[in-house]
């Protein structure tokens, strides 16, 4: 266990914090909670074995995931899935029963009606009602609501088309190296090898995330993932929306084009002007210069870009833009930690 009040200069009267897994999502946990200086007393972090390991500089004794591991714990940050189960969905509501408040990135509880699913820009009124479970949403979602979020409440949405463009980083960290070994397989001549796609994914895109599933006929799961969390989230139960997810061979960053059509009347300019007032948004919209969101920009930021914002010239009342974040961060990582500072804001996280 590392104490961040004696070696990164936290305030004592802070809080025990868990961080469940040690690969890409929970080494950035640990990145933005030192960044943002997050109040921790304590911090450890949980994997499926004992071992040092060194994140985000600093090495940690990581502790083996297990319901005892969560005692005295105020916070745990669930990473993403551990084994063949989500991690959260083997120790999440024990952890709540023990005393913690639990923010899991994995998929395991998102469409659960007792887990608010949660984008502190968005909806952040969800999280009164939680019951000691938090749910992030999907990396590709949460970029979409956080631009989404304020043009509903000038016009509000009546359907919503987007093609996503993301990263092997959504894959984990095998698929990274994947993409490196095929540059370097490529550049040499030699023939490439594939484990994590069905095809290569160099100098390729794959319509294809996740599995078919039967509710949505011909949709992966990713494109649902999409489709049930933007309804959740803005509570429209109802509301159109109709996904195509693609991966590309780009190592960190998604990009979406969204197509969204409004009920009350909104033009191009308007939606800029609050895009660039919205929190959490840096408008990057000069298309005549080429300025314009890229995921090259957005590696390591928090912000969520959006540029060529321009009026759909076939549909009244619909915008066109393109929306660019780091899917690590704020698709993951810095959202966690954002639902935290925002239920110790709302006075819903006690400490021990």
């Amino acid at each position: 266990m590392l104490a961040f009040n004696e070696r990164c200069a936290y305030s004592v009267a802070g809080y025990n914090v868990a961080v469940v897994g040690a690969g890409a999502v929970g080494e950035e946990m640990i990145k933005v909670l030192r960044q943002r200086s997050f109040p921790i007393a304590n911090l450890k972090v949980l994997a499926r074995t004992a071992r040092r390991q060194v994140l985000d500089g600093r090495e940690f004794d990581i502790v083996p995931t297990t319901e005892d591991a969560f005692d005295g714990t105020d916070i745990a940050f669930f990473a993403g899935t551990e084994g063949e189960k989500g991690a959260s969905q083997l120790y999440g509501w024990e952890a709540v029963a023990r005393g913690a408040v639990v923010i899991d990135n994995g998929d395991d509880f998102r469409m659960d009606p007792r887990v608010p699913l949660v984008v502190p820009e968005v909806n952040p009124d969800h999280l009164d009602k939680h019951q000691g479970l938090i749910s992030n949403p999907n990396c590709s979602t949460i970029q979409m609501v956080v631009a989404l979020a304020p043009l509903h409440r000038k016009a509000k949405m009546k359907r919503v088309v987007v093609s996503t463009y993301q990263s092997v980083s959504g894959s984990g960290s095998a698929a990274i190296r994947e993409l490196q070994e095929q540059i370097t397989a490529a550049a040499s001549g030699e023939e490439l090898e594939i484990r994590e796609y069905p095809y290569q994914i160099l100098c390729n895109v794959i319509p294809h995330i996740s599995k078919l599933r039967d509710e949505f006929p011909g949709y992966y799961g990713e494109e649902i993932k999409m489709i049930k969390e933007t309804r959740k989230m803005f509570d429209c139960p109802d509301l159109a929306v109709s996904a195509t997810c693609v991966r590309v061979p780009v190592i960190r960053g998604h990009s979406e084009a969204i197509n969204v059509q409004f009920e009350n009347p909104i033009t191009a300019d308007e939606a800029r002007e609050i895009l660039a007032a919205a929190p959490g948004i840096e408008v990057i919209d000069d298309p005549a210069n080429a300025r314009y969101p890229m995921p090259l920009f957005a590696d390591g930021k928090d912000a969520t870009y959006v540029g060529r914002i321009r009026q759909d010239p076939c549909w009244p009342n619909t915008i066109d833009m393109w929306v660019v974040s780091d899917n690590i961060r704020k698709g993951a990582a810095l959202n966690a930690v954002q639902i935290a500072e925002c239920m110790i804001e709302r006075g819903l996280i006690k400490r021990r």
